[in-house]
């Protein structure tokens, strides 16, 4: 296909666009018609050979996608008078894995699905890698006038590739991710220090542990003045008494919580 012509086509895309059809979609509005030398409803899919490459050099071959990529490959047979797709790449092959998938439209069968895996090297000693195709052919393919002794096994197959993250990879960036959040320091409002000191309460405490605290003293000035009203000292010794019970429910309440720390 013309580099020029699958820009142009993609610039054209509305904004916003993404393309997610359904195995169902593949097979009956695209791969058919282009079994049958008919338009599709978009010229997203770009006519490939993808065995010609290796997988991580599909992405900048296609013409839409980010995280997954369509292609229309043809597909040769193995050997001249078998049936068995030749599936060698340039540095490796793709393997089939599990069983294949009937795609129905309705009760009708209308094509197949197959999966396979990306190896680096050379069968039987090849190395996993992490590129995953998804094989969609028809339950019927067209029958096309080829040459005797031709290797073509299939004008047209349409083949979605992606890299499948590795498990064990995500979950150990996952718990990084969780490891930097809990050792972040704690930080209050705006972040000073004074702030977040005024956060930094002991683990056990009475009502002279808060008397000692130097962001308390006002309050114990308060409580002591031997010239301050009677019953306005009682109240202060209330007011005490709640601030108190209020720092013991949140110790209780808030222990495990980044905002507060605890010696």
């Amino acid at each position: 296909m013309d580099p020029n012509t699958a820009q142009t086509n993609s610039t054209n895309l509305p904004p916003g666009f993404r393309f997610h059809p359904t195995d169902e979609e593949l097979i009956i509005h695209y791969l058919k018609n282009q079994a049958m030398s008919k338009p599709c409803p978009s010229t997203i899919i770009p006519e490939v050979d993808i065995y010609k490459f290796d997988p991580w050099q599909l992405p900048e071959k296609a013409e839409f996608g980010e995280k997954e990529w369509y292609f229309f490959t043809p597909r040769e047979r193995k050997y001249p008078n078998g049936v068995r797709p030749n599936r060698a790449a340039v540095s490796g092959y793709w393997k089939a894995t599990g069983t294949d998938k009937s795609i129905k439209s309705g009760s009708r069968s209308v094509g197949i699905k197959k999966s396979l895996v990306f190896y680096m090297g050379r069968p039987p000693k090849g190395t996993k890698t992490e590129w995953i195709m998804h094989e969609y052919r028809l339950n019927q393919p067209i029958s096309m006038h080829r040459p005797i002794g031709s290797m073509r096994l299939d004008d047209w197959v349409l083949c979605r590739i992606y890299r499948k993250r590795n498990a064990a990879k995500a979950l150990n960036e996952q718990k990084d991710d969780v490891s930097a959040i809990k050792n972040e320091p704690s930080v209050i409002s705006d972040g000073s220090e004074d702030q977040e000191q005024m956060m930094k309460f002991p683990r056990t405490f009475s009502i002279a542990h808060l008397l000692d605290l130097d962001y308390l003293g006002p309050i114990s000035h308060l409580i002591n003045d031997p010239d301050s009203d009677p019953n306005r000292s009682a109240h202060n010794h209330n007011l005490l008494g709640d601030f108190s019970s209020s720092l013991f429910n949140q110790q209780w309440e808030m222990n495990s919580s980044s905002a507060y720390k605890f010696p």
